[in-house]
């Protein structure tokens, strides 16, 4: 993906070949375009089969689950940053943990929401 902006070329984190003529430029981007419809019916396919639906209540929960997850984190680390400048190993370890936590939950969150956003499963809103 490349973006135009005044002189200044950007690109994402695929090769575009920029000295290529432009009829094997249009059949490279064919190429690509399949490429890109295949990992998209896979993910579709595997996806559907395997977790067919998310629900609203499901994305509340999991939004619930790392607000919660971060909170905690957070709390601990100002709790032990009242004892003194220097935390131990084992509260390092902890406070690592609870991060760990916090950013696990929040991943799987943001990929929910891209299975929804790329249509590989199907969201059912709560009911009103």
């Amino acid at each position: 993906m490349a973006t135009m902006t005044s002189s200044t070329r950007r690109t994402g984190d695929h090769f575009e070949p920029t000295d290529v003529d432009p009829q094997v430029q249009r059949r490279l981007r064919g190429y690509l375009e399949q490429i890109d419809y295949t990992a998209y019916a896979s993910n579709k396919a595997v996806l559907g089969a395997t977790f067919p639906k998310v629900e609203g209540a499901q994305f509340q929960r999991l939004a619930v689950a790392a607000a919660t997850a971060r909170a905690k984190w957070v709390s601990e680390a100002a709790m032990m940053a009242e004892g003194g400048a220097t935390l131990s190993e084992g509260q390092l370890a902890r406070l690592a943990h609870l991060r760990s936590t916090y950013e696990e939950l929040s991943a799987v969150y943001e990929a929910t929401r891209r299975m929804v956003e790329r249509g590989y499963i199907t969201y059912k809103p709560i009911a009103g």
